[in-house]
C-alpha cells in the first residue's frame, strides 16, 4: 500500500527512445531533480529529466509531506557535529526552501501550518529546550510553546509558525509539467544504467542514450560508485500510516524530540503517524512496525479505519549534513544531491537552488558548506564504524549457517533463505501460494540481502538497495535486478 499522495492517477511522460541531446541531464524525477531542472530551464538551458519509474514515485511520494525549517532537533544535531555556522546555513537554506515551495507550488494545495517539536518526558524536554536555543542561534524565529492540541500530556514544545503542508506528488507533477516542452523533456520509465563523463557526457538507459554537456545525479542514493557516496551514507527506513478519525485531527506539523519517534500531521479527516525507523537490512523486521503506529493512534484518537500504510528510505551523511555539489572533486560536468536526513522536501528544494547556481556559474551562499567534499574530521570515527559494520555484515552473512524454514512449510506472505554452497536463494510465498525465488547477492557490491517482513522486500544491510520479491530494483544504489532462481527441488 502506498501513501495517500500516490493514489491519484496522474499524467504520464514517455520513456527515452533512441539518442537525444540536451544541455543538462537530470537523473531522478523527485523534488530535487525537478526543482533543479525547472530553475535551469528558467536560465535558458535545454534540460532533460530521466526517471526510472514515475515522477515522484520514490522518496518524494513516500513521506509526511511537511515543508518546515523546524525539523525535530536538527539544529542541535548539526551544531554538535559541524558547529554553529553550519546550523545557520542549514536553517537559512531550509527557510528559503519553504518559501521556494510556496513560490513554485499550487496555491490551492499549500496550507500554512505551525510546526512543533514536542516532548513527553523530562529527557525530551531538555532536548526541546536545547533545540529552541540552537534554532534561535541559527536564525529561526522559534518559540517555546505548550502545544495543547495533542490528546496526551506534553512536557514542552518548540514552535515555528508559517510552515507548509502540501501534496508532494501534485507539486512534483506541477514542476514536471513546467519543465517539459520548449526544448526540454521529462522521460519516465527510463532507468539510467551507465554514465560516462566526457564531451559530451553520455547516459545509457534501458531504452536509449542521452547526451548532455552536464549531468545532475538526483536519484536519492547516487547510483554510481565513483564518488563512493554509498560508503558515506547511513541508510534508514521509516514507516507511516494514515488513519481516518471520528473527530477533527490535530492540524499542526508535530514531531517528537525523543524516542520513539512519532511524526504527526493531518490529511483531511485523516491522521498521519510516522516513526519506527531502523537501519536498512536490519534482521527481524516485521509487521510490528505498522502495528505499533496503529496502536499509538488508537490509544489517543478515535480511529475509524487505517486506510494507508507506507514506508520511506532516508540517507544520513556521516557528518549529519546534506551533500550537494560536484560529484567528484574538481569535476565541472557531474553534480549530485543526496543525504537529506529525512527532510527531503526542503532539502531537495534547496539542493535544486544550489545546483542551479553552480551550473549557472553563480556564487551560492550555502554551496561551500554543502559540498560533498568538505572536510569533517570529527565524523571520521562514525564513518569508520559505519563501514566496519557494512564489512561485518558482508562477511558474517556468508559464514553464518542457513536457518531458513523448509520451503514446504513456508506460509503465504513469508520468506525463507535456501543455501546451496556459497549461494543463497531468497524464497517468498505469495498469498496465492506461488513461490518467488531470487539470488540474494545484491547487484551493487554483492552483500547478502535480508527479508523485510513489513514490506515484503529484500533489503541490503550494507548500502540500502532494495528489491521486490521478483528481483526488481526498488531503491538504489543498485541499478540491475536480482537474477531469478528455480524453486528449490525443481528440475529447472
Amino acid at each position: 500500500m502506498s501513501s495517500p499522495w500516490l493514489q491519484e492517477q496522474r499524467g504520464e511522460y514517455p520513456p527515452l527512445r533512441g539518442r537525444r541531446s540536451f544541455d543538462v541531464a537530470v537523473i531522478g524525477g523527485g523534488i530535487a531533480g525537478l526543482t533543479t531542472a525547472l530553475l535551469l530551464k528558467g536560465e535558458g538551458a535545454a534540460v532533460a529529466v530521466i526517471e526510472a519509474d514515475r515522477v515522484a514515485s520514490g522518496a518524494t511520494g513516500n513521506n509526511t509531506a511537511k515543508a518546515t525549517a523546524l525539523q525535530s532537533t536538527m539544529c542541535t544535531t548539526i551544531r554538535q557535529h559541524r558547529g554553529t555556522e553550519a546550523a545557520q546555513v542549514y536553517a537559512d537554506a531550509s527557510t528559503a526552501a519553504v518559501e521556494k515551495i510556496a513560490e513554485l507550488g499550487d496555491p490551492s494545495d499549500l496550507r500554512r501550518r505551525t510546526a512543533h517539536t514536542f516532548a513527553v518526558d523530562d529527557e525530551g524536554l531538555r532536548a526541546v529546550e536545547e533545540e529552541v536555543e540552537a534554532a534561535r542561534e541559527a536564525g529561526l524565529a522559534v518559540a517555546a510553546d505548550a502545544l495543547g492540541e495533542l490528546p496526551f500530556p506534553v512536557t514542552g514544545a518548540a514552535r515555528l509558525d508559517d510552515q507548509i503542508e502540501f501534496d508532494p506528488v501534485h507539486h512534483a507533477h506541477r514542476l514536471a509539467a513546467r519543465v517539459d516542452g520548449d526544448g526540454c523533456a521529462v522521460f519516465e520509465r527510463s532507468r539510467a544504467l551507465r554514465l560516462s563523463e566526457g564531451t559530451p557526457c553520455r547516459i545509457t538507459t534501458d531504452g536509449g542514450e542521452l547526451e548532455a554537456d552536464r549531468v545532475v545525479v538526483a536519484t536519492h542514493a547516487p547510483v554510481w560508485d565513483r564518488g563512493l557516496f554509498f560508503a558515506m551514507l547511513q541508510v534508514q527506513r521509516s514507516y507511516c500510516i494514515a488513519a481516518r478519525l471520528r473527530e477533527e485531527p490535530p492540524r499542526g506539523l508535530s514531531i517528537t524530540a525523543g524516542q520513539p519517534t512519532r511524526s504527526l500531521r493531518s490529511h483531511g479527516d485523516h491522521l498521519v503517524v510516522c516513526g519506527e525507523g531502523h537501519e536498512s537490512g536490519q534482521a527481524g523486521v516485521g509487521a510490528e512496525r505498522y502495528s505499533r503506529l496503529e496502536a499509538f493512534a488508537r490509544e489517543h484518537w478515535p480511529v475509524e479505519e487505517v486506510t494507508h500504510r507506507w514506508s520511506a528510505q532516508d540517507l544520513v551523511p556521516h557528518d549529519r549534513f546534506p551533500m550537494v555539489g560536484r560529484y567528484l572533486p574538481g569535476s565541472s560536468r557531474l553534480f549530485v544531491a543526496t543525504g537529506f536526513m529525512k527532510w527531503g522536501l526542503t532539502g531537495g528544494t534547496f539542493a535544486g537552488m544550489v545546483l542551479a547556481d553552480l551550473l549557472s556559474e553563480r556564487d551560492n551562499p550555502w554551496a561551500e558548506a554543502l559540498s560533498p567534499w568538505r572536510l569533517s574530521p570529527g565524523s571520521w570515527p562514525r564513518l569508520a564504524w559505519h563501514n566496519l559494520g557494512a564489512g561485518v555484515d558482508f562477511v558474517a552473512d556468508r559464514l553464518s549457517p542457513s536457518r531458513g524454514l523448509d520451503v514446504t512449510q513456508l506460509k503465504p506472505g513469508s520468506a525463507t533463505v535456501v543455501r546451496s554452497g556459497t549461494e543463497r536463494t531468497g524464497v517468498y510465498r505469495d498469498e496465492d501460494g506461488a513461490l518467488h525465488c531470487v539470488s540474494l547477492r545484491c547487484t551493487h557490491l554483492g552483500c547478502l540481502l535480508r527479508f523485510n517482513g513489513a514490506e515484503a522486500t529484500w533489503d541490503c544491510p550494507c548500502h540500502g538497495s532494495r528489491f521486490s520479491v521478483d528481483g526488481a530494483v526498488l531503491e538504489g544504489p543498485a541499478v540491475r535486478p536480482l537474477p531469478t532462481k528455480s524453486p528449490p527441488g525443481s528440475s529447472g
